[in-house]
């Protein structure tokens, strides 16, 4: 993925975050806009925590897997924060 950079891990962020809303039905606090947001950010942060501890490499499908956690446990997160404001 590093030779793709950053727009790679966007639009793979944009997946990621569709899948994590499937994994975790109901309704967002923030709406689809806001889901997709916090799948980017997942799937960044995952790809960057991921290659930095170096579980795994360029091109291998842990990336995928990776960032659809991190976006879930974003999402989760998101949905406690703002669930406990209300």
């Amino acid at each position: 993925m590093e030779h793709y950079g950053i727009l790679a891990w966007i639009v793979i962020g944009l997946v990621a975050g569709g899948i994590a809303k499937l994994l975790m039905p109901g309704r967002d606090p923030g709406g689809c806009i806001i889901t997709i947001l916090l799948g980017i950010a997942g799937a960044l942060l995952a790809g960057w925590v991921g290659h930095a501890v170096g579980w795994y490499g360029e091109n291998e499908g842990a990336g995928f897997l990776a960032a659809i956690v991190g976006a879930f446990l974003i999402l989760l997160i998101y949905r406690l924060i703002v669930r406990n404001r209300a």
